[in-house]
């Protein structure tokens, strides 16, 4: 299993930025996806988690009502679509999948992972 994250960059606090995550390879092993993010220094958090099957979602409390996970299984292709970002924000952000439904916040429970994005939002 493949996964490639585009879509980062350099934005202003309150603008929007949507990132994707492009898979390919043995695809079907993947029951659910997620989005974590890591600073220097600090440990890999988790932002958000989607089911394949059906549209279950988990979010952080810190990106709740800001940030929107979604898929679309034609394209083999996770979103993270978030607005009002903040500059506490700032992280590369990864995407993730795992082999069972549950929808997990730890990043030991994802086996697959791409090479992540930065998002940096300024002040």
């Amino acid at each position: 299993v493949q996964l490639v994250e585009s879509g980062g960059g350099l934005v202003q606090a309150g603008d929007s930025l949507r990132l994707s995550c492009a898979t390919s390879g043995r695809t079907f092993n993947i029951e659910v996806m997620g989005w974590f993010r890591q600073v220097p220094g600090k440990e890999r958090e988790f932002v958000a988690a989607i089911t394949m099957i059906g549209r279950h979602t988990r979010y952080a409390e810190s990106v709740e009502g800001r940030f929107t996970i979604s898929k679309d299984n034609s394209r083999n292709t996770l979103f993270l679509q978030m607005n009002l970002l903040k500059p506490e924000d700032t992280a590369v952000y990864y995407c993730a999948g795992r082999g069972s439904q549950e929808l997990r916040t730890t990043p030991s429970d994802y086996a697959y992972w791409g090479q992540g994005t930065q998002v940096t939002v300024s002040s």
